[in-house]
């Protein structure tokens, strides 16, 4: 039982399309709670069941729900090129510790077009060795793309990786202009 109470915490979830394949959307009365790429049936699947055991109760489909239409409708316009930034409640539930507090800043001091180093994003926490640190929290990221772990690069020109594949980092990247678009 988690502590919210029995009927508290109810994900309501949406899959939406876009130009990096479909995108499962799960929140809470928080705010967003997750992001999850390739959200095939399979994957989406996967996901929803995971959240029930984290958060607790079955997530319910609701496109509707006033939260996941406007994330909905934002993720739509950011992918159109008319959204440069996010401007949603986040429920930081699915991550703590120092993975949360590198994610927060990255979400609001990296901003839309930039990059920035995984170790550049280890100092401005406070912890300047900790590159590798900040590898693995990018990777456990709840809330890719909102989130923006795809604007975390290495420092030697390498892109690094990304949970959603490279294939969507570049893609990602070119949709912000710091990348040229992909040829093939």
């Amino acid at each position: 039982m988690n502590s919210h109470g029995q009927y508290e915490q109810q994900v309501v979830w949406a899959v939406v399309a876009t130009d990096i394949g479909p995108l499962l959307l799960a929140a809470t009365r928080e705010g967003l709670v997750n992001v999850v790429f390739h959200a095939t049936d399979t994957v989406r699947d996967k996901s929803l069941d995971r959240l029930a055991s984290r958060l607790g109760g079955e997530p319910v489909e609701a496109p509707d729900s006033p939260l996941l239409a406007e994330a909905i409708r934002q993720v739509r316009t950011y992918f159109a090129g008319e959204r440069r930034d996010f401007e949603l409640p986040l429920d930081w539930s699915l991550i703590s510790g120092f993975n949360r507090q590198v994610l927060r800043e990255l979400a609001s001091g990296v901003p839309f077009g930039t990059v920035v180093g995984y170790g550049d994003l280890a100092g401005r926490v406070g912890q300047p060795g900790a590159a590798q640190a900040v590898g693995v929290a990018m990777g456990s990221n709840p809330l890719p793309v909102v989130v923006p772990c795809h604007r975390v690069v290495e420092s030697d020109g390498g892109i690094g990786g990304f949970g959603g594949g490279l294939e969507t980092k570049r893609k990602l990247l070119a949709l912000e202009g710091v990348l040229p678009e992909p040829l093939f």
